[in-house]
């Protein structure tokens, strides 16, 4: 990202224009003119601030995830995630759910959005997870060579992202919740 001469505040009303705009139109649909009308910003202004369409998207992601994983540490891996499900409503949930479903079927054709999604949104979640389930190993709660660690992700995106497909419900806090009870602590051994 460039060096920035927007003031923090500004910088959030863009990225809450852009979620707004990825919600109602999705990511095809999103273009810079329109984040630019929405913003009452030029578009000049937003490519030397972000570069691409993709790095606005997946900054925007990142900026407004609630959620820091590294920062949760309540002292039990069903304590973490029950604190890390327990930062987004519900209501916000869906939405995102639905959101992380329309970019999935925008990555298959822009590679340059899954390379933005990969370094601005997904590693740093990957390493704040990494952090969690790595104390729950120093701890002693999982052993340190179960073969769930490194699916621990995997699981928690696909319950995100497919209940909605598979039970036309929204994915929900109380979902989460018996999902990690159900399923990612056995399979952790916890």
């Amino acid at each position: 990202m460039a060096r920035s001469r927007l003031t923090p505040e500004r910088e959030s009303e863009l990225y809450e224009a852009v979620i707004d705009l990825l919600a109602e139109v999705g990511y095809d649909g999103l273009t810079m003119d329109a984040v630019a009308a929405r913003t009452h910003s030029s578009k000049a202004t937003l490519y030397r601030q972000w570069g691409s369409k993709p790095q606005l998207v997946a900054q925007s992601l990142r900026n407004h995830k609630p959620v820091r994983i590294e920062e949760i540490d309540t002292g039990t891996l069903r304590g973490d995630f029950r604190e890390m499900i327990s930062r987004t409503d519900d209501c916000e949930m869906a939405r995102d759910s639905a959101m992380m479903r329309g970019l999935a079927h925008a990555i298959d054709s822009n590679p340059e959005l899954l390379q933005a999604l990969r370094e601005l949104l997904i590693e740093p979640e990957m390493t704040g997870l990494g952090q969690m389930l790595r104390r729950a190993v120093e701890r002693g709660e999982v052993r340190a060579d179960n073969p769930a660690l490194d699916l621990v992700p995997h699981m928690m995106v696909g319950a995100f992202v497919t209940r909605p497909i598979i039970e036309d419900r929204p994915c929900d806090q109380a979902f989460l919740n018996a999902y990690v009870d159900a399923v990612v602590l056995p399979a952790l051994g916890v």
